[in-house]
């Protein structure tokens, strides 16, 4: 085939030059639009159809090497399988990415609550036939008392001693669930069989604490109590839960045969992210304790608390089951 190259060069020096300013932009870290995406592929395929056309004229080395290297540039654009390394948003991780990965492991998420709710059925079963039995299932002195007294003391105004108690209190059931939670989740190492036990204990507490005051009468105080933080702790202990089974579900294998190896590398951000998100929901809930929890009648009215933590929880429910649906990431 015989071609004018002077004329060829003339024509098709234009396209490619538009070629490589798009692909020097792409490179300097340029965003493309659909209709710069299509030019794009458009104009990688007429340079590739040029350089076929140029490779019959041996004496055009230096201008085919050219076309070669702008040919080589657009398919590793256009084809490029690799994900571009996106730089990391906190925004973007706690309201999309934290929210997506709960909901795709929804199932290891009720597993948790299934067993925390076995367990809370069994403390209460517990305490109601044997009320002895308080001694050995609350895990710290401040439970162990009367209900009634307890509600006496903290209805009877503030003053040192009882703020000190607050605040010990306080750090005491902050530090227990912040060590169920991170244990739990550790436990997964397990296979699963630490995690089940820690949750299922965990419920054992939540159903004896709540039997006890509701028997003796006092529902409304401990719903004013444990909602406020309650409501983000409990579910945050549940999503450690959640990531604990994730990392048993990798251990174990079931039904994929690919190295133990691989499944924990893939089940790794998963983890990763429910383990943040558990942390940021343990530090909120932290934060309620200690200047909304702790603080009764007639500081904060006990209806006041409740409505807190039932707004706490429609909150929660959408944020986890609704936020990062819609995604306008490219």
């Amino acid at each position: 085939m015989i071609i004018d190259v002077e004329r060829f060069f003339a024509q098709n020096r234009p396209h490619w030059r538009e070629l490589e300013k798009l692909l020097d932009g792409m490179q300097a870290g340029a965003k493309l639009t659909y209709d710069d995406a299509r030019r794009l592929h458009y104009l990688y395929e007429r340079t590739s159809a040029d350089l076929a056309r140029l490779s019959t004229f041996a004496a055009e080395s230096e201008a085919g090497a050219y076309l070669s290297g702008l040919v080589g540039r657009a398919y590793a654009e256009i084809y490029e399988t690799r994900r571009r390394k996106a730089r990391f948003s906190p925004w973007r991780w706690f309201f999309r990415d934290f929210p997506r990965t709960f909901r795709r492991h929804i199932g290891a998420f009720a597993l948790a609550v299934a067993l925390t709710i076995g367990g809370s059925a069994f403390g209460a079963f517990a305490l109601a036939i044997d009320p002895d039995a308080k001694y050995v299932l609350m895990p710290f002195s401040g439970l162990e008392g009367d209900p009634g007294e307890r509600v006496r003391n903290e209805e009877s105004g503030p003053n040192k001693s009882l703020q000190g108690h607050r605040s010990t209190f306080s750090a005491e059931l902050m530090t227990h669930n912040m060590r169920v939670s991170f244990f739990t989740l550790a436990l997964g190492i397990t296979w699963g069989v630490g995690s089940v036990l820690m949750l299922f204990y965990n419920g054992v507490i939540l159903g004896a604490v709540a039997f006890d005051y509701a028997r003796a009468g006092y529902t409304v105080f401990l719903l004013g109590w444990l909602m406020p933080h309650g409501v983000i702790e409990i579910p945050a202990i549940l999503v450690a839960g959640q990531a604990s089974f994730v990392l048993a579900g990798a251990l174990l294998g079931r039904g994929d045969r690919r190295p133990r190896r691989e499944r924990l590398r893939e089940a790794t951000p998963a983890i990763v992210t429910l383990a943040g998100g558990t942390a940021v929901m343990l530090v909120w809930a932290g934060i309620v304790e200690s200047f909304i929890s702790q603080y009764h009648r007639p500081v904060l009215p006990y209806e006041v608390k409740i409505a807190f933590g039932a707004v706490e929880l429609v909150l929660l429910i959408a944020f986890l089951g609704f936020s990062g649906r819609k995604d306008s990431t490219p």
